[in-house]
């Protein structure tokens, strides 16, 4: 398996489209992550997603699709149709109001779809990212593109095209040529966390529930559409990146509810203090401190990178100053704790 990094040149971007047409795989930048994305409607083409990243099967794929023609209701339900079913005015509403953004709706799928995109669910996730070289790749193929994060599966989500290639270097002669990944390089992502999930599958029985917390907030839908948003229920549909153990680190982490002048270290430890406060403590254990950005979309766009980047200095535990309860924080903060639950895992 080969993996090249490639520009965001007209040239370039034909031989990643080219690429997805014969079923091969791409990293690409979107405003969130980047992503490892397939032809999504190809059932042979997304597979390989699963294969690479080390991803459970039944564990679902967003569609990312190319904005409408126009801004208005039935330019998006052009957009919608061939994906999902049934698609609800509250749909409608939301893509006018945040797409192209970071904002995936959950609608129920149309006959169309492949299992192997949705894990056998009947169900399906779809995005419109605000991107300016994912919607050159996604108008110029004609189709849509199923993508996760492009990273091992429950690993730390890579925000610019080194980052992906360091995450498959590491197994690319396990896989054939039918494998090789083109990464279209457009710079850093612009949010850093991935997008806001919400579930329009059963309005009727279940209203409108966001399941994954991202930089579009409850009250920001709220807001702007009107639309109230419940609560998510205990066992909500599967969803990218449900599960418990993700985005993680290597090196353990842990989440400090009490500050670093009360904390007990034990003798020796070389570690590694994030707080957005300016703390330091007496010790005989080596804590470097680093104090994080006191603004969430600061904090968001940084967080990925600088574990990758602490995954590198050998430390021996990253404790993370819990964040404040304040909804903006709700993103990051769930990331951080699902980083924790899978981090220490090489």
């Amino acid at each position: 398996m080969k993996i090249e990094i490639i520009s965001t040149s007209s040239t370039d971007i034909r031989r990643s489209v080219d690429h997805l047409k014969q079923d091969g795989l791409i990293g690409f930048p979107t405003e969130t992550v980047y992503g490892l994305g397939a032809r999504a409607d190809h059932a042979q083409a997304v597979s390989k997603i699963f294969q690479l990243k080390g991803r459970p099967s039944n564990h679902p794929l967003i569609i990312h699709i190319p904005p409408a023609q126009n801004n208005d209701e039935l330019s998006w339900l052009t957009q919608l149709t061939p994906w999902a079913r049934d698609v609800p005015p509250q749909a409608l509403q939301l893509a006018l109001a945040f797409w192209p953004g970071p904002l995936t709706m959950i609608l129920n799928k149309a006959k169309g779809v492949i299992d192997e995109v949705t894990g056998g669910n009947q169900t399906v996730g779809l995005r419109c990212p605000d991107q300016p070289t994912a919607i050159d790749i996604l108008k110029q193929l004609g189709t849509g593109i199923a993508a996760p994060s492009a990273n091992r599966f429950g690993k730390i989500s890579p925000t610019n095209a080194q980052h992906v290639l360091d995450e498959f270097t590491p197994v690319n002669h396990l896989f054939s040529s039918a494998f090789d990944v083109l990464i279209v390089d457009s710079g850093s992502c612009e949010i850093g966390i991935e997008s806001t999930i919400i579930d329009l599958s059963n309005i009727e029985q279940s209203g409108i529930r966001i399941l994954r917390p991202g930089m579009i907030t409850t009250q920001d839908i709220q807001d702007r559409t009107g639309l109230v948003i419940g609560q998510a229920i205990d066992n909500p549909i599967a969803h990218s990146g449900s599960h418990l153990a993700h985005y993680a680190p290597m090196t353990p982490l842990e989440i400090e509810e009490i500050p670093l002048n009360q904390m007990l270290f034990s003798p020796n430890e070389k570690s590694i203090w994030l707080s957005m406060m300016d703390e330091d403590m007496v010790t005989d254990a080596v804590i470097e401190v680093h104090q994080l950005p006191s603004n969430s979309r600061d904090l968001a766009k940084a967080i990925y990178g600088l574990l990758r980047k602490i995954d590198q200095m050998n430390y021996d535990k990253i404790y993370v100053r819990a964040l404040p309860k304040d909804s903006i924080w709700d993103a990051i903060r769930d990331r951080l704790q699902r980083a924790a639950t899978g981090s220490g895992n090489s």
